[in-house]
């Protein structure tokens, strides 16, 4: 049954970005007889109405300083409080078991391009030991629900790989005009035009454990994910730690561009307000199908030997003030295929502003 139209009240759609702060609640202002899904409905109530939209930029050269592996992501992540839920995803929730929509349900929305390069970015001919070339271009609409005390997440992504995805034309306008690196050489060895289609489902457990001290709160968040489809197919679970003080507690960590550890970039905090959040996380994940080191499903392409176990670690800071807040997150990654010289090490920073 379509339930599209229960969904349409602008505060309730709010009620993600409450339920990502009520982890980090004094737990003497909440009422013990309520499940958090009911205390955070009695939240969202007196809630201000705002509407979340972030940027986020991922690459090496703010990492490692080097251009090879997963060298480049941009995203943008935008969350439009009067937007019901679209029907491909009602149906898709209704056929979950595990997936719960509920008066607490929001929508977002993703848009974004990643870039994957060889080692040594000036070789016209193919590098039968590294990684193929490709780009990936892709949109995607999910939800977010609150059931008891998880946070469950829904994302359907559809988007191309090929050089209909432009990573050329992007990575060699950035290298002449905006961080004066060499020009790439190989793009003409990229993987060959292909749909893909993701399916990804995630669950945090928010208020697993929280620790007050002094005027300070720390937060551990484990969780579950899995996703499905022709780019990627992997399994995995992390989990993720943040300090931040009190005045200043109501607060999610930055998008993400995935497989990474994301958050939504929710931060509830006064006007005209300093803010901030350290935060740190690990996960990992047992890989089934990576187009970008596999290569192409139907057609023949260069592809290397990947490794089946993949983990990543993460450590970052946001700095928020008023509408506005600033993050940076450092990721490490470990080795993705056979013969892979180094791990990844690369930077993200992602503004998000709230209206």
């Amino acid at each position: 049954m379509m339930i599209s139209n229960l969904l349409k009240n602008k505060r309730t759609h709010l009620v993600l970005f409450a339920a990502l702060s009520l982890f980090v609640l004094n737990s003497s202002v909440l009422f013990a007889q309520e499940t958090v899904e009911e205390q955070v409905t009695r939240r969202v109530q007196e809630a201000s109405d705002h509407n979340y939209l972030s940027f986020s930029f991922e690459n090496d050269i703010i990492g490692s300083g080097r251009d090879e592996n997963y060298t480049s992501g941009a995203r943008v992540t935008y969350f439009d409080v009067e937007t019901s839920v679209p029907p491909i995803l009602d149906e898709l929730a209704d056929a979950i078991p595990t997936f719960d929509l509920n008066p607490t349900t929001s929508t977002f929305f993703n848009f974004g391009q990643n870039l994957y390069t060889p080692a040594n970015i000036n070789l016209r001919q193919n590098q039968q030991n590294d990684r193929p070339w490709a780009a990936w271009a892709y949109g995607s609409v999910g939800l977010v629900s609150l059931t008891k005390n998880h946070l469950d997440e829904l994302e359907f992504t559809l988007g191309i790989v090929g050089p209909e995805a432009l990573g050329e034309q992007t990575q060699k306008f950035v290298h002449r005009h905006i961080s004066d690196s060499d020009i790439p050489k190989g793009w003409s060895n990229q993987l060959e035009f292909e749909p893909g289609a993701i399916l990804s489902w995630r669950r945090r457990w928010p208020i697993w454990k929280r620790y007050q001290f002094n005027d300070f709160l720390l937060r551990l968040e484990p969780d579950i994910n899995l996703s499905l489809g022709n780019i990627y197919t992997y399994a995995g679970s992390g989990l993720s730690v943040s300090l931040s003080p009190l005045t200043s507690r109501l607060q999610d960590t930055p998008p993400r561009v995935r497989p990474a550890m994301a958050g939504t970039g929710f931060f509830d905090t006064p006007d005209r307000t300093f803010s901030w959040q350290l935060f740190a996380g690990v996960d990992s994940r047992a890989i089934a199908r990576n187009i970008f080191l596999d290569g192409n499903t139907f057609k023949d392409s260069h592809n290397v030997d990947k490794k089946y176990f993949v983990g990543d670690a993460n450590v970052g800071v946001a700095l928020g003030f008023d509408d506005y807040r600033l993050s940076y997150t450092l990721n490490y990654r470990t080795k993705e295929f056979q013969g892979q010289k180094d791990p990844s090490l690369f930077g993200s920073v992602t503004l998000t502003t709230r209206f």
